[in-house]
């Protein structure tokens, strides 16, 4: 049995799909030489993922293809919007760091978030990956996955694009701003 909460209807499914396949093409830079036919079968073959793509779109992320795993056959689906996704701004790093707030506690945490849409973090690697697709986060900044023994000491790591370089910075796990969101990686 599915669960309807992780189940798009069929429309849903048909629009996502043709978004999708708009930004691959219009997109073909961040990804030379894969066809989407190949990549929209796997899509439908998987409608978990599909809803993990669809909560990423909802979210402001417009994800797109990236890349493609030989080895595991999987289609690789990063974040592409301009800025952090408007949808999951505002945020502090993960459960701990929200619980650790006295007064003033954001609505979520990136770690959450991520989990619940099916989705994971980008690396600080990923993230550097991403950029050399483009210029993103000129305005704002994105959490990324943190090393434990920063995080075992309060922090977290986020990055942004400033000065046409990528820049990887430190903050208390618990702090956010409105302009600071997540982006997400999803392998299909």
């Amino acid at each position: 049995m599915t669960n309807p909460h992780t189940e798009l209807s069929i429309e849903q499914r048909e629009e996502l799909l043709s978004t999708l396949n708009t930004r691959f093409e219009k997109n073909m830079n961040r990804h030379e030489g894969l066809e989407w036919a190949n990549v929209q079968a796997k899509l439908e073959a998987n409608t978990k993922k599909l809803w993990s793509l669809n909560k990423m779109e909802g979210t402001g992320g417009e994800p797109d293809v990236v890349g493609y795993d030989e080895e595991s056959d999987e289609y690789i689906f990063y974040d592409c919007s301009a800025e952090s996704p408007k949808g999951r701004r505002s945020v502090c790093y993960d459960l701990e760091a929200l619980e650790s707030r006295k007064k003033h506690k954001p609505e979520n945490n990136a770690i959450d978030m991520a989990t619940a849409m099916g989705i994971e973090l980008l690396t600080k690697e990923q993230y550097r990956e991403l950029q050399q697709l483009g210029n993103f986060d000129m305005k704002t900044s994105s959490w990324v996955q943190t090393p434990a023994n920063i995080r075992n000491l309060g922090g977290a790591i986020f990055c942004d694009r400033r000065y046409d370089t990528v820049f990887t910075y430190h903050n208390g796990a618990d702090s956010y701003y409105a302009a600071r969101g997540f982006r997400g990686a999803l392998r299909v």
